[in-house]
């Protein structure tokens, strides 16, 4: 919106012909990516800072309190009736700073923000079956991973119809790869199962990580600031060019709806820090993994995502070697197996070692700095 109204209306306007006011030659400015990225990230900054007292007071009158699973660490029953489903200041924080700051004429930014709303949806649908049945379980996992494949498949559906999308998969480390239909071109279809499985897979592994407090939005925050980057150049044709990854100007915009993102994560982290005043709930959860799924596929950087988001996936990995290696030394008799960890994800297994949870985030938010730089590293390594 602002991008049309201090750029389109008033400075072309006031200096299509030429102008010499200072204040109308300073709008040029609007136009450029980088300039609104940094704005965005201010404004959904700024309004989550605003709003978020006002959201978590209406949270608590309304009783959205969390509940606690019965089997998880005692430390975490002092944290019952916490408000949850706070994602939405989160959602509610993009979308407004996006609005004001990102060209809406694009396409792939639609698809970002519709995609990132369902899988609120289904998140939001997921914590409030939660409260209003009292239980740590809300929609079943057959529930919401039909939901999560639906909006896989909406994504995969509008790219296939109207995205010009190249359906080739971009590999770090192989500049051969990044040819449109190259080598690793598989066709639609094909690539169809590979949006189902990133998606899935993202969406599920912040949804995973998100047990502490803090440490979702911190890892978030980091994640999405290695993303922006990474959108950033894969939309500039001389930076695609000179790394030689897959050029995809129509995900210019999405660099604004990342550096939301990024913003959002932030301020929402301002309330969530221990001890954390409200928590993000699946609502916020599932559509932080749904948007960074969503924005790695439009940018060709689905192969950088272990790296991205690291820490997701390492919670993730750790419950499903844990389940694997329980039901594959399961006893048929006492149906007692073998576990890996004391407790997944990963995070519980620190705190039933005895960490104390601030020193867990801490050093869970080291390994995502490390995490991002390494994705970064790998644009100049091919």
């Amino acid at each position: 919106m602002l991008y049309y109204i201090l750029y389109k209306l008033i400075y072309q306007a006031q200096c299509g012909l030429g102008c010499e006011s200072y204040f109308f030659k300073a709008l040029n400015v609007v136009q450029y990516v980088t300039f609104r990225t940094a704005m965005v990230t201010a404004t959904s900054l700024l309004v989550s800072l605003l709003f978020g007292n006002f959201v978590i007071r209406k949270l608590a009158e309304l009783k959205f309190g969390q509940e606690i699973r019965e089997e998880g660490p005692q430390s975490h029953y002092r944290k019952k009736g916490t408000p949850t489903m706070g994602g939405v200041l989160i959602i509610g924080s993009v979308f407004i700073s996006t609005l004001l700051w990102a060209r809406l004429d694009s396409l792939y930014l639609w698809i970002a923000l519709i995609a990132t709303t369902l899988f609120a949806l289904i998140g939001f649908a997921d914590d409030y079956i939660k409260i209003v049945k009292r239980r740590s379980l809300g929609l079943t996992g057959k529930q919401k991973l039909l939901g999560q494949l639906i909006v896989a498949i909406g994504v995969w559906f509008v790219l296939w119809m109207w995205g010009n999308y190249p359906w080739n998969l971009s590999i770090p480390f192989f500049k051969a790869t990044a040819e449109p239909y190259g080598i690793t071109y598989v066709g639609p279809y094909i690539y169809l199962f590979f949006i189902i499985f990133v998606l899935l897979g993202s969406s599920n592994a912040v949804n995973l990580t998100d047990g502490l407090d803090g440490l979702a939005a911190s890892v978030t925050f980091i994640a999405m600031t290695a993303l922006t980057a990474l959108t950033y150049v894969a939309s500039d044709r001389r930076w695609a060019e000179y790394l030689d990854i897959t050029h995809r100007p129509e995900a210019a915009e999405l660099t604004i709806f990342c550096g939301a993102m990024v913003g959002a994560s932030l301020g929402f982290l301002w309330f969530n820090a221990p001890k954390a005043e409200v928590f993000m709930g699946d609502v916020g959860s599932l559509s932080i993994g749904g948007a960074v799924g969503t924005v790695a596929i439009l940018t060709k950087q689905e192969f950088l995502l272990p790296f991205i988001g690291g820490v997701f996936i390492l919670e993730a990995l750790s419950v499903m070697i844990q389940v694997s290696v329980f039901k594959l030394t399961k006893d048929p008799k006492t149906g007692v197996g073998k576990r890996v960890f004391r407790m997944t994800p990963l995070h519980h297994h620190f705190e039933m070692k005895g960490w104390e949870e601030p020193k867990i985030v801490f050093r869970f938010v080291i390994i995502a700095i490390l995490f991002a730089l390494l994705s970064l590293s790998t644009l100049k390594l091919r």
